[in-house]
């Protein structure tokens, strides 16, 4: 187990990623008041805003901004100016007349050339079902995600994009090199060389066959801060629980309410407490209309590493309240007690200093909410 930080005392922040821009929610020690400045933007799509953990001072933003497309942009002052990556995660461009991904005597590495080309099927597809790619290659859509590297690594950055893929900046945030260990070769613990599957015990009950050696849909995967052999997982197909060295998941969502069920979005876990950890379930019925089960929303606690769960909903609307939670949009600070925030679909964050046992909300009429981070600034 790593070495349990401990809490936050002083100001925080909540760094609101929005389809429309990006705003910053602030508080005071107490979290009792809270301040909203932005939007920063403006009409942009901000998937993630990141502070920078280990200077507690640099800010890093995924966008999609208008027809220039998906970027990533740093601050340095805290948000007050902002500066566009010299090279945002792009895919390697690829010579005219060779495509992906099958390799062929006298083509680059990874690739073959066009004209016959035998592609596998791709997961729930039909036989006939082909990977195309666009001329030139992959074409990254939008940055979904930025984290910070180890503490040891103080400028080192990892972005998650879609397509599926990862890169890796090494000067804070200003250009952006693709993984290749990841990108293309489908198997990590050696810094990010060469991957596999860790999938086993994840459900798939969208392809033929449900339980795949990869292909699932993993919505939201956290490591737990102070023991990081401990992660949870949000999937599309359950709530999960892993603790290395095994490397099979235990369906800890089969211990929801059967009325509620345990598909969601996001997963926020205690920053001291590795059995503790909380959601925000959606309906998962047959139609997916991923809204508040029957109009009553309500975040989930565990505090036995999934054996059991209690709801939690003072303070929430107490029906016809049909929102939802994104994926990163479920976080938690580190203060005593812990606080727990989320967005959701209808422009609303939502705050807890309690761990969840009172909601208030702190801000409504947003765009709608993309992510929501917890940034502990320097005293």
């Amino acid at each position: 187990m790593a070495s349990i930080a401990p809490p936050e005392t002083g100001r925080l922040s909540l760094l609101v990623a929005t389809k429309k821009g990006a705003f910053v929610l602030s508080s005071d020690p107490a979290r009792r008041d809270w301040t909203i400045e932005g939007p920063h933007f403006l009409g942009h799509i901000v998937n993630h805003q990141v502070l920078d953990p280990r200077d507690r001072r640099t800010l890093l933003l995924a966008a999609r901004t208008g027809h220039l497309g998906p970027t990533v942009f740093r601050s340095r002052d805290f948000g007050e100016t902002w500066q566009e990556a010299a090279r945002p995660p792009a895919f390697p461009k690829v010579p005219p007349g060779w495509e992906r991904p099958v390799e062929k005597s006298g083509a680059p590495p990874g690739w073959q050339q066009a004209g016959r080309r035998e592609f596998e099927p791709l997961p729930g597809g039909g036989p006939e079902t082909r990977f195309v790619e666009p001329p030139g290659g992959r074409v990254v859509d939008f940055v979904h995600w930025l984290t910070p590297g180890h503490a040891s690594e103080p400028d080192v950055w990892y972005a998650g994009t879609s397509p599926q893929a990862l890169f890796r900046s090494e000067d804070a945030g200003d250009t952006w090199a693709p993984v290749s260990g990841f990108n293309d070769h489908p198997r990590c613990t050696d810094g990010g060389r060469d991957w596999r599957p860790l999938n086993a015990g994840t459900a798939a009950d969208f392809l033929p066959d449900p339980d795949p050696e990869f292909g699932q849909d993993p919505h939201c995967v956290r490591l737990h801060p102070a023991a990081p052999d401990v992660l949870y997982q949000q999937n599309h197909c359950g709530i999960y629980r892993l603790e290395r060295p095994a490397e099979r998941w235990t369906r800890i969502g089969d211990h929801m309410p059967r009325e509620i069920g345990d598909i969601g979005f996001g997963i926020a876990l205690h920053p001291r407490d590795p059995a503790t950890a909380w959601v925000f379930p959606m309906d998962g019925t047959a139609v997916w209309p991923r809204t508040s089960p029957g109009g009553r929303p309500a975040v989930y606690v565990t505090r036995d590493a999934g054996a059991s769960w209690r709801r939690q909903d003072a303070g929430l609307p107490a029906e016809q309240a049909w929102f939802t939670v994104y994926r990163q949009a479920l976080t938690a600070d580190a203060h005593d007690p812990v606080g727990v925030y989320f967005g959701t679909t209808s422009g609303e964050v939502w705050a807890s200093a309690d761990e969840g046992e009172h909601f208030r909300c702190v801000a409504r009429h947003l765009p709608i909410v993309q992510a929501v981070e917890v940034a502990h600034w320097e005293p």
